[in-house]
């Protein structure tokens, strides 16, 4: 009723219409005028990010792309002229005898590391929900392979591998479990085992952290329900844990995948790819081509390859954390 009289009052007997209460003049320019004043401040705020990542990832990359289709050695440093070869490094790379083994050596790198990894990770991680005395304590240690530099621990690694007067030859022969001692990193039978369970020292803390986190997140009435159901250990871990832990894993393996192809550090500092390239993987095989053979455009094909998977498991991974999230807010 106040509104009709409102209206009623608004129009004046000369027709002029009255701009109606509640809407003021030039709302509509105003509003413009304030988003592309707002545009310009966030893009100024993007800006240098994109900037990095042009920088030091896209530039990079695009180089690096180029690189493998020339024929870049050391003399181009010098002349800035790579002829352009085409698919003739792929052929080179594909066709080399270490090649085959060096994928294969990746695989078994990569696969082995994970699955121990992720085993033993979540072992500790449902062990460590148990509150018990000195529990924090104990699982802050178990955090510093994570935090030590991979050199450190490639180097302290090696030391305890020798085989003549390593500790772990020593405490193994006075267990009297071996009668000899084992060359860990001097045998091309031995070699990628020994790699490979050093990359598994290193990442455990990283699998056991992430993994306690998810167990964190799980409702602790379902266990109960369960538990008065008549649920043993084992059905609780398989029927409740597992399927509740899925995002969780998904992340985990994927971003171990992404971070085991990648290793450089402990291989170099252990046994340098050898013997006989028994314990190569593609990271080390690229560095052997670019500055040991000094046939970069070969090393980039071998980046390159590099990058690919990557990318792909980097899609599986946000993949996973998307379908996580949306899960999560259902």
């Amino acid at each position: 009723m106040m509104a009709d009289t409102i209206h009623s009052q608004a129009a004046p007997a000369g027709g002029v219409r009255v701009r109606p209460i509640g809407k003021p003049m030039g709302r509509s320019a105003g509003v413009r005028g304030g988003r592309g004043g707002t545009g310009w401040a966030a893009f100024g705020f993007i800006a240098p990010a994109w900037l990095y990542v042009a920088a030091f990832y896209v530039y990079p990359l695009a180089g690096n792309v180029r690189m493998s289709f020339q024929d870049y050695t050391v003399t181009s440093f010098f002349t800035g002229q790579a002829p352009f070869v085409g698919w003739r490094n792929y052929e080179a790379v594909w066709r080399d005898p270490a090649f085959a083994k060096t994928v294969v050596n990746t695989v078994a790198f990569t696969v082995g590391s994970l699955l121990f990894q992720f085993g033993i990770g979540l072992a500790l991680a449902v062990f460590f929900q148990r509150r018990f005395p000195l529990g924090g304590v104990l699982r802050s240690l178990l955090l510093v392979p994570w935090l030590l530099p991979l050199v450190v621990s490639g180097t302290a690694w090696r030391w305890i591998m020798e085989t003549d007067s390593g500790v772990l030859n020593q405490a193994l022969m006075q267990a009297h479990l071996i009668d000899q001692p084992i060359p860990w990193l001097a045998s091309t039978s031995v070699s990628l085992l020994s790699v490979t369970l050093v990359n598994v020292w290193v990442g455990i803390p990283f699998n056991m952290v992430i993994l306690y986190g998810g167990l964190q997140g799980i409702p602790a009435h379902l266990y109960e329900a369960a538990a008065l159901d008549g649920a043993g250990a084992w059905q609780r871990f398989r029927h409740i844990t597992l399927p509740l832990l899925r995002p969780v894993t998904a992340v985990v393996l994927t971003l171990g995948l992404i971070y085991t192809l990648k290793v450089f550090d402990v291989i170099m500092v252990l046994t340098q790819g050898g013997p006989a390239n028994s314990s190569q993987t593609l990271t080390t095989f690229a560095y052997d081509l670019s500055f040991q053979r000094l046939t970069f455009g070969h090393g980039a094909v071998v980046g390159n390859l590099l990058i690919v998977v990557a990318v792909v498991f980097a899609f599986v991974y946000l993949r996973a954390t998307r379908d996580g999230e949306g899960r999560a807010a259902a």
